[in-house]
């Protein structure tokens, strides 16, 4: 081939090359063009959906404050209401403590009442079977004090009075007096002595009381008798005190059976013959 041919073959050939470039090329363009189309709207909607996300994340985070919010809110009145609990609970546990350490301390008190009760209970009982025992004793002392105050009356006593005479019957009481002037061996003279009064005429003689000693159950007597005075100094109770008296000498007796403060009370006890004091109209 010539230089001619070959001038002429690209001549003939090269607007078909350029053709298919250019045809590529827009091609290309166009698909480029698509693509980049494409493109764009796969980033529109995919920043839609990004703006969508990050609106839902948006209103997640501000729902996710609020229950944080709510929450921190609900977590501190909580704890409020679980100290103050805590609180009562352990106030309520002191009381309770101290209410059982009071209730031991009662209980153990009427432990110790009852074991006092119970032994106060045993010795009242002890004291009820002394008792009852006494009660018999006594009962068989009162009936045989009942026997001997019955026999007295039969059989009243006989002392050994200050002269050394065995006396009559004396009496230490006015009963026991009355019963000796029913029996009518002597004469019988009752008296009331006070102690700094003048003396007293009783029966045919006159006493005086100087000295008494209710302690010791002692008495001193004035008497005079046929012109005479004698002292009985230091007497006791119901003890007879013996003089004679009268123009033929009988004996007399003086019989004091009641001492008190400042005061004697008893009898003079005679024969029946001796004389008989003057009845005054």
């Amino acid at each position: 081939m010539n230089e001619n041919d070959r001038e002429y073959v690209e001549k003939t050939s090269a607007p078909g090359w350029l053709t298919g470039i250019a045809v590529a090329g827009i091609v290309l363009a166009l698909g480029s063009l698509g693509w980049s189309f494409g493109l764009q709207n796969n980033l529109k909607s995919e920043q839609q959906k990004l703006d969508a996300a990050n609106q839902q994340n948006t209103a997640l985070s501000q729902r996710l404050d609020e229950t944080n919010e709510r929450m921190r809110a609900q977590a501190q009145t909580l704890g409020q209401s679980v100290g103050l609990t805590q609180k009562q609970l352990e106030d309520k546990s002191n009381q309770l403590i101290a209410a059982q350490r009071t209730a031991s301390a009662t209980t153990a008190r009427l432990q110790r009442e009852q074991a006092a009760t119970a032994k106060q209970v045993g010795d009242v009982q002890t004291d009820v079977s002394g008792v009852k025992t006494d009660v018999g004793g006594v009962k068989t002392d009162v009936a045989t004090t009942q026997a001997d105050l019955a026999q007295t009356k039969t059989q009243l006593t006989r002392v050994m009075g200050d002269s050394g005479v065995m006396s009559g019957l004396i009496a230490t009481n006015h009963d026991e007096l009355e019963e000796l002037k029913h029996r009518g061996d002597r004469n019988y003279y009752e008296f009331t002595l006070q102690k700094g009064a003048p003396a007293q005429n009783v029966g045919t003689i006159k006493v005086q009381l100087k000295k008494v000693d209710p302690k010791r159950s002692k008495y001193t007597l004035a008497v005079s008798s046929d012109d005479k005075s004698i002292e009985k100094k230091d007497k006791n109770l119901d003890e007879p005190v013996q003089f004679y008296s009268g123009k033929q000498p009988a004996l007399f007796e003086i019989v004091v059976n009641n001492i008190s403060k400042g005061q004697v009370t008893g009898y003079l006890s005679t024969p029946k013959g001796a004389p008989a004091p003057i009845s005054v109209p």
